[in-house]
């Protein structure tokens, strides 16, 4: 049968060979025999000789053939850029010092159709780096690092969590009822069941379910989706680590953030004092805590607190350029005012401590302030990387707050949630004191790669169709 063939014994990646090799001098010869593949980046024929760049996951090799030695050399000199191909033969060092494989056997393992062309130099094009990632990948080095990184990340982090004691778990993706944040679902149909299922905006039901059935340290590390525009910083389906703990509330929840992404930083970059975007970010414990009324009296030089009367609140959230709901109180509007006046200019790491009650339906009310509830943001460079709280355990007081999301919801806000009897029905077993953490992961790798676009760290990212 014709065509490729259907496997090929490497021995060796194109990378190890560098430093296996060092002491071999110019002209010499190792006398041991290799096997690599990968796509060819250069192709030079020079009359009876030709050099061809072999690339591959780890590294490049120069391969080297002679007319009187390679097999079928005259097919080797008119490889394509980007072919993919086995070579077999002795590793030598050429007489101008570039280490390389003296190629006896080749096989073309897989032709390049589509010419590269000069996009071997860098794909530079936005639109083809993200829409053709096989290509970018290839032609960009920086692409491939930031994906191997993202990869060592998620490594990593699991393996902190089980040192701690967590069990990692799996949740629906498809929900009966969209819940666990604030935001627009997308909606599909179950055709053996005849019922629409809403792709998950966040695993945080069940997750506590689980710690409701006994399981007292639980996280997932999975996909989300949210029916919601595209930016820098959002991608409709993204990364999400949720974790759950029992006995603890969101002070311990502060310390377990700092160890995580401080380890992650040190684990990756050798350090937690990062250079992001031009400007150092240092994530050495402990980071900046501050409640978010006192970060926006900071940033505008006027107190705010959900204690501010709502006309008050109103005007000043007009004036930051934002057209007041009528139906937001002043919990709402506090969080419209700290996030146009405040977060943006938050380099951080710091820790956004006491939401408003009103914007945080799965968090328990402050033990000093019943407006308020025990949640924090983690703001790093001017945006959301954690959110977390002490979690609400009280049936009676989520009920309330269900209640009051789906008559927002049918108001026509289309981020609130439904009233989830089968949560409810799970809390009435009791569920111990509870923290819960989320951490955007895309956005963590953003951080850790010195990354400044969401896309960047996503291979696929969601982008419009083609016509």
């Amino acid at each position: 049968m014709g065509g490729p063939p259907y496997r090929f014994d490497r021995t060796d990646e194109a990378g190890s060979l560098p430093a296996r090799f060092e002491s071999l001098e110019a002209g010499g010869e190792s006398g041991e025999v290799v096997s690599v593949a990968g796509r060819v980046m250069l192709v030079r024929p020079q009359g009876r000789l030709a050099f061809a760049t072999l690339k591959d996951s780890s590294g490049s090799i120069q391969l080297f053939a002679l007319a009187g030695l390679t097999a079928d050399f005259e097919g080797f000199a008119k490889l394509r850029l980007g072919d993919w191909v086995g070579a077999t033969g002795q590793v030598v060092r050429t007489r101008r010092g570039e280490l390389s494989v003296q190629v006896a056997e080749w096989t073309l393992l897989a032709g390049a159709r589509r010419s590269f062309g000069d996009k071997w130099k860098g794909v530079t094009d936005v639109e083809t780096r993200f829409r053709q990632r096989e290509v970018d990948l290839w032609a960009n080095d920086r692409s491939r690092e930031v994906m191997t990184a993202r990869s060592d990340m998620l490594r990593m982090l699991r393996e902190d969590l089980w040192e701690r004691g967590f069990v990692e778990v799996e949740t629906p993706v498809l929900h009966p009822i969209p819940g666990g944040a604030l935001a627009r679902p997308f909606v599909t149909h179950h055709q053996a069941l005849d019922c629409d299922l809403y792709l998950r905006i966040a695993p945080e039901l069940y997750l506590k379910r689980l710690v409701v059935g006994g399981m007292e340290k639980v996280f997932e590390i999975g996909r989300v989706f949210r029916n919601e525009g595209l930016s820098p910083r959002h991608n409709p389906e993204f990364t999400m680590l949720e974790l759950y703990q029992a006995y603890a509330d969101y002070t311990d929840l502060t310390m377990l953030v700092e160890d995580l992404v401080s380890g992650l930083a040190r684990r990756l970059t050798g350090s937690s004092a990062l250079s992001y975007q031009g400007s150092c970010l240092d994530l050495t414990p402990p980071w900046r805590r501050a409640t978010m009324a006192e970060l926006v009296e900071e940033a505008t030089g006027s107190p705010a607190s959900v204690h501010t009367s709502v006309d008050e609140l109103r005007r000043r959230v007009a004036s930051a350029g934002v057209e007041p709901d009528p139906a937001w109180g002043a919990g709402k509007l506090l969080l419209e005012l700290y996030e146009k006046t405040t977060e943006p200019g938050l380099f951080g790491p710091v820790f956004v401590l006491d939401f408003p009650a009103e914007v945080s339906p799965l968090a328990r009310r402050h033990r000093a302030d019943p407006d308020l509830v025990e949640r924090f943001e983690v703001v790093v460079a001017g945006r959301e990387l954690a959110n977390a709280f002490s979690e609400l355990v009280d049936p009676d007081d989520q009920r309330a707050r269900f209640v009051a999301q789906a008559r927002a919801r049918d108001a026509g806000d289309s981020e609130a949630m439904s009233v989830d009897e089968e949560y409810l029905r799970a809390l009435e077993y009791g569920l111990p004191p509870t923290a819960g953490l989320g951490i955007g992961v895309d956005r963590l790798a953003m951080l850790l790669t010195d990354t400044a676009n969401i896309r960047e760290v996503i291979a696929f990212p969601t982008l419009r169709p083609e016509r």
